[in-house]
């Protein structure tokens, strides 16, 4: 039996077909190329069915690729890194993407983009606006499960928390959102995208002390994009 074939029933994990072929072997010379075909095919629905069902658990708002974006139209700093972001090697070195910038800008679509591609790779996604993540947290924590709810997020590989800057939040909220992201802390990767610089951040957060600490962690390792610049939808009125 080819090592193709052996390699395949092992990743579909039909361990019986695999004993059978091999203990039978000798009585099917010349059917191995129709059955490496077959398992391939096999091997593929499995994975096109795998990165269906990650695109839809993922939550995005819209499913846009980078095959979508006007590169000429992105900001210098989002140009550039394309490259970088299709490869994914942040989401492996598990390093953190903050997209910084106006509105407009392409900030949310290059996440959307990054997390999609991840999506296709096998990588756990979740998308997010701050807002509603924040929330989310705060009824947990209203129910008493904000421990459980930490870990479920410690699972996903890639969470893209977007437009955080756009609603700020109490303190209460402020220090669960802290609570998750310092938890993530190279463990795995967070892409956020937001509308306001760094020293502007303590607006959301209130408190400097857990602002300095926050950005201290998020930033650590991280890829900062410089996004600001004209906005797309001025320029298409």
């Amino acid at each position: 039996m080819t090592e193709e074939l052996e390699s395949l029933c092992k990743q579909l994990h039909i361990s019986g077909m695999y004993q059978y072929i091999l203990d039978h072997q000798t009585e099917n010379n010349g059917i191995e190329e129709f059955l490496v075909a077959a398992c391939q095919s096999e091997l593929n629905a499995r994975l096109i069915s795998r990165q269906i069902r990650a695109l839809r658990s993922a939550g995005f708002p819209t499913q846009k690729r980078f095959d979508d974006l006007i590169s000429d139209a992105l900001p210098e700093d989002g140009r550039i890194a394309i490259p970088d972001l299709r490869s994914l090697e942040f989401v492996a070195e598990k390093k953190n993407l903050i997209l910084v910038g106006n509105s407009g800008t392409g900030k949310t679509h290059l996440a959307v983009a990054t997390g999609v591609c991840a999506c296709e790779r096998n990588y756990k996604v979740l998308f997010k606006t701050a807002a509603g993540l924040v929330n989310e947290l705060l009824e947990a924590k209203r129910e008493e499960r904000v421990t459980i709810v930490l870990k479920q997020f410690k699972k996903f590989e890639l969470l893209i928390l977007d437009e955080l800057g756009y609603i700020t939040f109490d303190l209460e909220g402020a220090e669960l959102l802290f609570q998750l992201l310092a938890a993530r802390h190279e463990i795995a990767s967070t892409i956020i995208t937001t509308n306001l610089a760094f020293s502007e951040w303590v607006k959301i957060f209130h408190d400097k002390t857990l602002t300095a600490a926050l950005l201290d962690r998020i930033t650590h390792k991280a890829m900062i994009l410089n996004m600001n610049g004209s906005s797309f939808r001025r320029r298409s009125n």
